[in-house]
């Protein structure tokens, strides 16, 4: 029987002062994160002693010192890198990374695509602010279009990623999103992460109030914005939203459309129920790249499907090969091959 831990969020509190700017989303992520871990150990049976944080650099990489647990500070773009190696040398650990839209879109766009593809088994929190917060409010990789920063003063005229079709695109098996001020929706999506087996990916839509403040506004700014501008995914349950839940969502003309229950004969019926385990990317890659205003924003798990990990995969061949091998010990690799004996 597996053992049951029982721990508290101050379990993982470390007794470092949390040096975040005030209002700033990190800190609403840190507490989901220190609620969630409880359960996540409870629930998995992992001990407070194989959970690991790993960060790059930016503001959210500060975030293994106010965990207690194993933490690595490493360099900017190689966290998802440094915590591949963590892994598969300590199978064992719960591994989990924190990084940024630019330390994971911009520089360390490779390691994080790859990671992905191999489906190691880590789970990656993605801060989203859509700036670079620690080096002063340069653009990132997911600032919108036209945005005017310190290095696009007359606004950027690059397209932005969309961070669920980049992991989705890149075959991930799990992808969720969240907004910074959700911590139960966060909560959530970090422990169905933390229970998937392969990478998972949680997009945080987090706020920066000294260099992009409220850029999630729009769609996220009150309860009520939330309520009519979002849409959290359950598997199995009907993609509805609005505060009186007469909206959702139908595929119509191989596309996603808003339609509103009651109108033009629009039925409950004929709201599309979330399937976040089908094997077919189509329909989340939309899922994934709905934006605000033309369609509610997604949250929750959009994707959770089994795929064989990149720990049992290499496992499995190196047992293949183990066993159709004829060298079994150290005197059988020195006797193989072209020996000879000198008289």
């Amino acid at each position: 029987m597996e053992t049951q831990y029982k721990y508290t969020p101050a379990d993982f509190k470390s007794d470092q002062e949390v040096k975040w700017c005030p209002g700033c989303g990190d800190h609403a992520i840190l507490s989901a994160v220190q609620r969630a871990l409880p359960q996540i150990a409870e629930q998995t049976g992992t001990p407070h002693s194989r959970f690991a944080f790993v960060s790059g650099i930016g503001c959210s990489s500060r975030f293994p010192y106010y965990m207690k647990t194993y933490g690595f500070h490493s360099i900017h773009g190689r966290a998802n890198a440094i915590a591949t190696g963590v892994k598969t040398a300590n199978p064992e650990l719960n591994v989990w990374v924190t990084t940024g839209d630019g330390d994971s879109l911009a520089i360390g766009g490779n390691h994080f695509i790859h990671a992905i593809r191999r489906n190691i088994d880590l789970n990656v929190i993605l801060f989203n602010n859509e700036i670079y917060g620690l080096t002063k409010g340069q653009y990132s990789p997911t600032s919108k279009l036209g945005k005017i920063t310190k290095t696009s003063p007359y606004g950027t005229v690059e397209q932005p990623f969309i961070p669920g079709e980049l992991v989705i695109g890149a075959k991930g098996s799990f992808f969720a999103r969240s907004i910074d001020v959700e911590i139960a929706t966060t909560q959530e999506c970090l422990v169905a992460a933390a229970a998937h087996k392969g990478m998972s990916v949680v997009e945080v839509l987090q706020n920066c109030v000294i260099f992009n403040d409220k850029t999630h506004a729009a769609f996220a700014g009150d309860k009520a914005l939330r309520a009519e501008h979002t849409i959290v995914l359950r598997h199995g349950e009907k993609m509805t939203f609005g505060a009186d839940n007469r909206k959702g969502l139908v595929f119509e003309d191989m596309q996603l459309k808003v339609v509103t229950i009651g109108e033009n004969g629009v039925t409950l019926d004929d709201i599309l129920t979330h399937d976040a385990h089908c094997k077919s990317t189509v329909l989340h890659s939309m899922l994934a790249g709905m934006k605000y205003p033309d369609y509610p924003v997604a949250l929750g798990v959009i994707r959770s499907v089994d795929e064989p990990s990149y720990a049992d995969e290499v496992e499995k061949q190196i047992e293949e090969v183990r066993a159709q091998s004829k060298i079994k010990c150290v005197d059988d690799l020195l006797h193989s091959g072209a020996t000879w004996t000198i008289e």
